[in-house]
């Protein structure tokens, strides 16, 4: 993944107040932190870092007075009702370094007719080669028969990562839809309370 760069402007006024100036200016408050160095606060563009991190997993090159700094998104506070990217942690890394992060899981293929399958892993947790990390990972489900399991060590992750999540965690599972079990044995809402009714009525 090539790696996206933005300038930045170191930032020396902190607190709510300062805070909304800088997004007021279309631009979001960051920090960055990592490898034992003091936290440097800075600002973004705010255009240009929401496209970035559009992708997941995004390799940044924060350039901050001329100095570029490699670095990964770690937390990103939205504003829930606009969308809108309010504060980024970003953790600065270097080349060959592994860090841990999280993938997506696609779900590729269509299981047996008559059957769904359920995601109960959205993402997995992987190490990984800092300026190769990866977006997602494709599990596929192609012609799966019902109370079929794909747990974690059995999906293929991409060349250079290691599987974090606990191996036998189910990733996906292929099942029968709920609410088509047959009549038989069971009573309509309406003939469970006849005999009730027709007591009071007696």
């Amino acid at each position: 993944m090539a790696e996206i760069k933005l300038a930045a402007e170191a930032r020396t006024e902190f607190g709510k107040g300062a805070a909304r100036r800088i997004r007021r200016d279309n631009k979001i408050p960051a920090v960055l932190y990592g490898h034992g160095g003091a936290p440097v606060h800075v600002t973004l563009p705010g255009h240009e870092s929401m496209l970035a991190l559009r992708q997941t997993n995004v390799l940044l090159n924060i350039d901050v007075d001329g100095k570029g700094q490699l670095a990964v998104a770690k937390d990103i506070q939205r504003d829930p009702v606009k969308n809108t990217i309010e504060h980024i942690d970003l953790q600065v890394v270097r080349a060959g370094e592994k860090i841990t992060v999280d993938i997506s899981v696609n779900i590729v293929g269509e299981s047996a007719p008559g059957t769904i399958h359920l995601v109960e892993e959205q993402t997995l947790s992987v190490e990984a080669e800092a300026t190769h990390l990866p977006e997602s990972v494709d599990v596929s489900i192609e012609g799966l028969e019902s109370g079929s399991q794909i747990h974690a060590d059995e999906v293929t992750l991409p060349e250079g990562s290691i599987l974090l999540t606990d191996p036998k965690a189910v990733v996906v599972l292929v099942t029968e839809p709920r609410g088509e079990v047959g009549d038989e044995g069971e009573e309509s809402p309406a003939s469970a309370a006849s005999p009730a009714e027709a007591s009071s009525e007696g």
